[in-house]
């Protein structure tokens, strides 16, 4: 059996046009442009990437991307005092502050301060408890586009088992319980957990959220399973001095038994970026009071 590749860029094409789509509609039919704040502290060189593709990405669906770059020396209350200002601009729907932040700030500090209506990272505690509660929120980027990858390829997952590895706040508790809304059986594995390949083998649909590069072995995998590697790390490449991007599955070996797998790059990441702009979209339409868009 060889796995058939989950193609992340053409599903989040497809997702960025009927977002494009979304957006044009609200400016057309209540002249509501959505508004995405990016701010970045520092230089930190692959943070200064994603924002910049994040703001490519924002005005190409045709919604408003501001940028705010501060420092690296900047108080952790000169950043809460810019993110409260942004809570207030109405003409902001979405506010996200790019991580890691310098050590002198509290990540979590910055979370709690931003509006829970502008969380489009879906990482304030008020959005992480609605989404257990089975509530409206919004959800975290990743998670999100790993299970839309999951539902396109497989359809309804209802009574699948999902075995998730890893529960971060920002994938794996999420993205299990996404998976959990939509009716699979979900097992939460982590560094700890006994015997760890034998529970991935259970795995239907196996979510692999751990950085730690090509940790799960090709044996893992149950023939026919669904393989989504959230991880990205960088390793040394073939040539001296050269690095290249893996993910957290093994993936030659794990494509000769999974049905379906993604790839590293180009399966979860681009549906990180299209799912952040959907967040924006939806928490335009819950501020104006408007009925949600379905996208």
């Amino acid at each position: 059996m060889s796995a058939e590749i989950i193609d992340g860029k053409a599903i989040a094409a497809a997702l960025r046009q009927r977002i494009a789509k979304a957006v044009s509609q609200l400016q057309e039919n209540h002249n509501l442009t959505p508004g995405l704040a990016v701010v970045l502290v520092g230089e930190d060189a692959a943070s200064q990437v994603y924002v910049r593709n994040k703001g490519i990405a924002t005005k190409e669906a045709g919604m408003v991307s501001l940028e705010f770059r501060l420092p690296a020396d900047t108080s952790q209350e000169a950043l809460l005092e810019k993110v409260r200002e942004l809570n207030n601009d109405p003409s902001v729907h979405g506010i996200l502050v790019q991580f890691p932040v310098p050590e002198q700030i509290s990540q979590q500090a910055v979370i709690d301060t931003i509006s829970p209506d502008k969380d489009v990272d879906g990482l304030h505690p008020q959005n992480a408890g609605r989404l257990v509660s089975g509530l409206p929120a919004l959800t975290p980027c990743t998670p999100t586009g790993s299970v839309i990858l999951a539902k396109q390829t497989l359809g309804d997952l209802t009574g699948k088992h999902a075995v998730v590895i890893g529960r971060s706040n920002l994938v794996g508790k999420p993205v299990a319980q996404l998976l959990l809304n939509e009716n699979c059986t979900v097992t939460m594995a982590h560094s700890r957990t006994k015997d760890l390949a034998a529970v991935c083998r259970q795995a239907d649909i196996l979510v692999a959220a751990v950085g730690i590069a090509e940790m799960v072995q090709g044996d893992w995998i149950k023939p026919g399973a669904c393989v989504i590697d959230v991880g990205i790390n960088r390793v040394a490449g073939a040539e001296a001095g050269k690095t290249r991007l893996v993910g957290d599955v093994d993936f030659a070996a794990a494509s000769a038994l999974a049905g379906y797998i993604t790839p590293v790059p180009g399966g979860v990441g681009p549906m990180t970026i299209a799912c952040l702009l959907r967040n924006t979209v939806t928490a335009a339409c819950r501020l104006a009071g408007l009925d949600e868009i379905e996208i």
